[in-house]
C-alpha cells in the first residue's frame, strides 16, 4: 500500500454515498515537549491512525475523560467503530491480583475510560478491534485474568525483547474464525511488544489465535457483535492493516444500519 492510497477509501468503505465511518481511538496521556512547552498531553503513533485512514475510515483521537460514565455516552454517539490501543498495563487490582514488581505504574485514568467506550461500545453493539493492551482490557471488562510478566509465567523474553524494537512471533489463526477472514488461517508472523497476556479468558470470548507456547495471541466475540482482539500490533505491519480495513467495513455497516439503510 503506498502513501498516495492514504486517506482514499478503499471500494465500498464509505457505503451507499455517505460520509466514511468515524472511527474512535484511545490515547494516552503523557508528558511531551513541543518548543518551550513541556506538558502532559493526548498522544498515540501515527501509526495507528494512518492505518484507519489508509483503510477509508476517518480516525478521532480519544483521550482519557473525566466522569468517564458521563462522557463515554456522548463520545460514542460521534463514532462508527471503536479501536482499543496499546499502551502502559491495565491495572491488577481490576481482575483481583496483586501487583507485580514488574508491572507498570497505574494509569486509573485511562483504565476507567477505555472500560467505559468499551462497556458502551458493546451495549450499541457497535464494532470494536482491541490491539494489545485493549485486549487485555477487553479479557478484564469480560471477567478474565491476566498473567502480570510473561516470562514469570513461560521463561522467555520472546515478546518484548526491548529498546522500542518489535519482536517477530508466528502466531496460529483457527481455520473458520472471523480473524481467519481478515487474515487467513493458519501460520502469521505478527509484530509483538508487551510482558502481559491473558490467563484466564474472559467470558463469552472465544480463542482464535495462539502462539507454539500456548499464549493466547487472538479472540474474538462469541455472538454476532463485531469484536475482535489481537495481543500483537497490527499498525506495524502493512498487511496486518487487513484488521483495520475488516473494522472500518463493519463501522460502514453499523452506521447504515443505524441509519435505517439497507446493506
Amino acid at each position: 500500500m503506498s502513501a498516495s492510497d492514504l486517506g482514499t477509501p478503499p471500494a465500498g468503505a464509505s457505503g451507499h454515498g455517505a460520509r466514511r465511518p468515524v472511527i474512535g481511538l484511545t490515547t494516552y496521556l503523557e508528558r511531551a515537549k513541543q518548543g518551550v512547552w513541556d506538558v502532559r498531553a493526548a498522544f498515540l503513533p501515527q501509526q495507528y491512525f494512518d492505518a484507519v485512514t489508509a483503510s477509508g475510515g476517518i480516525a478521532v483521537l480519544l483521550p482519557p475523560q473525566p466522569g468517564p460514565d458521563a462522557a463515554a455516552p456522548a463520545v460514542l454517539e460521534g463514532l462508527d467503530g471503536l479501536i482499543l490501543t496499546g499502551g502502559m498495563d491495565v491495572q491488577p487490582e481490576l481482575y483481583g491480583a496483586e501487583r507485580h514488581p514488574l508491572t507498570d505504574p497505574g494509569r486509573p485514568d485511562r483504565d476507567e475510560w477505555e472500560l467505559a467506550l468499551f462497556r458502551g461500545a458493546e451495549a450499541r453493539r457497535m464494532p470494536v478491534l482491541a490491539i494489545c493492551r485493549g485486549l487485555q482490557l477487553v479479557n478484564v471488562a469480560r471477567g478474565g485474568t491476566l498473567h502480570q510478566h510473561l516470562p514469570d509465567a513461560l521463561g522467555t523474553e520472546r515478546y518484548r525483547i526491548g529498546g522500542g524494537v518489535f519482536a517477530t512471533n508466528e502466531v496460529t489463526v483457527d481455520d473458520g474464525s472471523r480473524l481467519a477472514g481478515l487474515v487467513g488461517a493458519g501460520t502469521l508472523d505478527v509484530h509483538s511488544y508487551h510482558h502481559q497476556g491473558v490467563d484466564q479468558v474472559g467470558a463469552g470470548l472465544m480463542v482464535t489465535a495462539r502462539t507454539d507456547d500456548g499464549l493466547v495471541q487472538a479472540f474474538e466475540s462469541d455472538d454476532d457483535q463485531y469484536l475482535v482482539g489481537v495481543q500483537w500490533h497490527p499498525e506495524e505491519n502493512l498487511e496486518d492493516r487487513r484488521l483495520f480495513a475488516g473494522l472500518v467495513a463493519e463501522a460502514s455497516a453499523y452506521r447504515a444500519a443505524s441509519q435505517g439503510v439497507s446493506a
